[in-house]
């Protein structure tokens, strides 16, 4: 048996805006749930310590693969991918487990959709947390331009932009790929500020190329630590050499779509929220969440110490205990 069904309750299926959705349930099923939402490259496993030590807590947990990922379907279209599709699945799922709210919690890739959320249905939002990922003011300009300007054309997300072309660098060698990103970072000073704030100088190389930086990577000279265990590294392997990584990298693709969209939505958190950050994350530092309250009506911040940015899995006794002090605060059982 695999990781995944030896650590997560039994797998769900739903269907859910024109896909089936498969999904992890447990806790007892009453008052408000929590529903995790996951990153790139990630799947609902990702909340294993989570979905546990919640649980136990006596709280109502739900984690799905999302569209594109693990188990779930994987639809063709790039446009199927977008943030208004992302949270249409998980208003579907609240719909089919009976929940009218939940209090979602993202990392990753799912920061960006837990708060986007909040604004495109806040009626079925009660709270909000996110590790790693900021809620920030709408970007002033194509995001995607943005980047392309200030970190460079092999930035891994405006490279991401170009079909099939990341999709293939990817996929020839997947386990290369998780071993690459699923280790803690050195212990050592993280300079100040940084990640997508960093400015590159006219004429350097592209900051961020993933693509470029995987190529050259090799496991045999790498210091960094590991934080997963044998088995739970290879489920992250076999499960991205059968679905490939087109269906997260899509959800990419969406950037451009996703900032004309949101241009006439209110840009402002109103429900609770927990802000999530990480000490050594290199992309998102703590300081991308500075001036977070401006547009948080109602926001706490906590400090994971000494966490990369796979912190509910690098950190997840840390993790867990922040997230059941907020939620027992705001949200008592």
């Amino acid at each position: 048996m695999s990781a995944i069904e030896t650590m997560m309750p039994p797998v769900q299926y739903a269907e859910v805006n024109g896909i089936r959705m498969a999904y992890y349930e447990a806790g007892p099923k009453k008052g408000i749930p929590i529903v995790f939402s996951h990153g790139f490259p990630e799947l609902a496993f990702s909340w294993r310590h989570q979905i546990k030590a919640l649980s136990d807590a006596g709280r109502w947990v739900v984690a799905p693969d999302q569209r594109g990922y693990g188990l779930t379907d994987r639809p063709e279209a790039v446009e199927s991918y977008d943030l208004e599709n992302l949270c249409a699945d998980l208003v579907a799922l609240l719909d089919h487990i009976g929940a009218e709210k939940a209090i979602f919690c993202g990392h990753d890739w799912g920061g960006f959709v837990v708060w986007y959320m909040s604004v495109r249905h806040p009626d079925r939002v009660a709270g909000v947390i996110s590790l790693n990922t900021p809620f920030q003011p709408r970007a002033p300009a194509d995001p995607i331009a943005i980047m392309r300007n200030r970190l460079g054309e092999r930035m891994y997300i405006v490279h991401f932009q170009t079909p099939g072309e990341a999709d293939a660098a990817l996929g020839k060698d997947p386990r290369k790929v998780m071993d690459f990103f699923l280790r803690r970072p050195l212990d050592m000073p993280m300079p100040v500020g940084g990640g997508f704030a960093t400015e590159r100088k006219e004429g350097d190389p592209s900051l961020f190329a993933m693509v470029d930086m995987l190529e050259m990577w090799s496991p045999e000279v790498d210091p960094r630590p590991f934080f997963l265990t044998d088995e739970e590294f290879e489920a992250y392997v076999e499960t991205f050499e059968r679905t490939g990584f087109t269906g997260g990298i899509n959800w990419y693709r969406n950037f451009t779509r996703n900032w004309h969209a949101s241009e006439h939505i209110e840009h402002r958190v109103r429900q609770p929220s927990l802000m999530v950050m990480a000490e050594k994350d290199a992309v998102l530092p703590p300081s991308s969440a500075d001036g977070m309250e401006a547009i948080c009506d109602d926001l706490e911040k906590v400090l994971i110490e000494g966490s990369g940015h796979w912190t509910q899995q690098e950190k997840p006794v840390e993790t867990n205990r922040a997230l059941l002090a907020w939620l027992g605060k705001r949200f008592p059982i």
